[in-house]
C-alpha cells in the first residue's frame, strides 16, 4: 500500500540521524568507561574511600542511562518499521493510526535525544536553580511571577524531574515577591539555562475593576547546583548571615521558628535565602550551596579567572533584558525575542509547555558556535 511505503520511506530517512546521535554521544565511550568503573568497583578496596566510591557508582549509573536511552530509541526506531512491513505485507489498513503513531512518537524521541548532544558545557548535566522575582507593579507584578514559577514547576513535572521549593516570599495580596526552587534531573541546567532574563505579560488585569490592559514583569535566574565535586572558594569574612521565621507556601509543612537563612555576599551584594529545611544548619548548607552556584555562574558567564573578580555592581545581574513576552489579550500569544519562536496556545505553555522555546534557543546557540547563523 502506497500509505505504508511512504511512512517507511519516512522513518527510515531518520536512519543517518540516529546514528548520528549516537556519535555524537559518544556511545562506544561510554561502555568503555563503564566497563572500566565497573572494573574499579569490583576492586578489594573500593569501598574504603567511600565519598569517591559514591561517585564512582553515580558517574555508573549516569552512563548506564545514557546507553539505555539510546539503546530503547533504536529499539523503538526497529519496532516501527517492523510493524510497518507486517501491516503493508498483510495490507491491514485498520494499523495505518497505529503505525503513523509510531513514527511521530519516534521522531519526537529523536529529537529529544539529538538536543542532549547539544549539552555539552561544563555544567549543563548539572542539577537547576531556578530563582524568580516579581518586578515594580505590585500585586500584578508578584501573581505573574506566581505563574512563571508555577509553569516551570509544571515543566519538571513533565520532565519526571524531581522540583523542590528553596525558598518562597508571599506577595502583599497575591502571588509572590521571590522564590527558588531546585530542579533535579540529567541536563536539568543544560536545558534551562537559556530561560534566565526578563519575562513579560500582557493581560486583563484580575486585580483592576476597570477591566484595563497591564503589562507586568518578572525575572528568572537560572544557575547549576554546585555539589562537592566543584571546588568554589568563598571567604567566610565576605558573608553575613541573617535568620528569620519561615512563611509561605507550605503552611503546615515549613517551620515556624526562626529556622529560615538569609545569606549576603558582602563584596557584591548577592542575596540568597532558604526556608524549606528543618533546621537552621540545613538551610544554611543549602543556602551557601545557592550562593556558590550563583558566584559560580556569573564567574562563567562574565569570563572571570576567580570568583573574587566579581564586582558589586553585578548584584542586578540576574535582571538582564526581555527574553519572552507572553499575552493574553487582545490575542493569545507567547514569543521569544531572540530566537523568533512562538506558540498561540497560551494556556498549554502556562502548564509547563515550554519545550518548543527551550529547543529553538538550543539549536540557535548551537548554530552560533558552528559560525552557521
Amino acid at each position: 500500500m502506497l500509505q505504508y511505503e511512504e511512512l517507511r520511506l519516512r522513518l527510515l530517512d531518520h536512519k543517518k540521524a540516529l546514528e548520528d546521535v549516537s556519535e555524537a554521544l559518544g556511545l562506544e565511550k561510554m561502555k568503555e568507561e563503564i566497563a572500566r568503573l565497573e572494573e574499579m568497583a569490583a576492586d578489594e578496596g573500593f569501598w574504603n574511600d567511600l565519598e569517591n566510591s559514591q561517585k564512582v557508582l553515580q558517574k555508573t549509573s549516569s552512563l548506564k542511562n545514557k546507553v539505555a536511552s539510546y539503546e530503547k530509541l533504536k529499539g523503538d526506531f526497529e519496532d516501527a518499521l517492523v510493524m510497518i512491513e507486517l501491516a503493508d505485507e498483510e495490507g491491514d489498513e485498520s494499523l495505518l493510526d497505529e503505525c503513523t503513531q509510531g513514527v511521530e512518537d519516534f521522531e519526537k524521541k529523536l529529537d529529544e535525544m539529538t538536543l542532549t548532544t547539544l549539552l555539552t558545557g561544563e555544567y549543563d548535566n548539572k542539577n537547576a536553580i531556578l530563582t524568580f522575582h516579581a518586578g515594580a507593579g505590585g500585586t500584578e507584578a508578584q501573581d505573574w511571577a506566581q505563574m512563571l514559577f508555577r509553569m516551570y514547576c509544571r515543566w519538571g513535572e513533565r520532565h519526571d524531574f524531581k522540583v523542590t521549593t528553596l525558598d518562597y516570599l508571599d506577595g502583599d495580596e497575591a502571588g509572590i515577591k521571590s522564590a527558588s526552587i531546585l530542579v533535579e534531573g540529567e541536563n536539568a541546567y543544560g536545558f534551562l539555562k537559556g530561560e534566565t532574563g526578563i519575562h513579560r505579560l500582557v493581560r486583563v488585569s484580575p486585580f483592576d475593576a476597570a477591566g484595563r490592559r497591564h503589562t507586568s514583569f518578572a525575572s528568572l535566574e537560572v544557575m547549576p547546583e554546585i555539589d562537592d565535586s566543584i571546588e568554589v572558594e568563598v571567604n567566610p569574612e565576605d558573608i553575613k548571615m541573617d535568620v528569620y521565621r519561615s512563611s509561605g507556601a507550605g503552611g503546615q509543612k515549613v517551620n515556624k521558628t526562626s529556622s529560615a537563612v538569609r545569606l549576603t555576599h558582602i563584596p557584591t551584594g548577592i542575596v540568597v535565602s532558604c526556608q524549606v529545611e528543618r533546621s537552621q544548619h540545613q538551610n544554611r548548607e543549602v543556602a551557601m550551596r545557592m550562593l556558590k552556584s550563583k558566584l559560580l555562574e556569573i564567574k562563567e558567564r562574565e569570563h572571570l579567572d576567580k570568583i573574587s573578580d566579581i564586582k558589586g555592581d553585578q548584584k542586578e545581574i540576574g535582571w538582564g533584558n526581555q527574553i519572552r513576552s507572553y499575552v493574553f489579550m487582545p490575542y493569545t500569544l507567547a514569543k521569544d525575542n531572540r530566537t523568533g519562536f512562538e506558540m498561540g496556545n497560551i494556556n498549554a505553555v502556562m502548564d509547563g509547555d515550554i519545550d518548543g522555546f527551550i529547543n529553538a534557543y538550543l539549536k540557535m546557540e548551537s548554530q552560533k558556535k558552528l559560525g552557521t547563523q
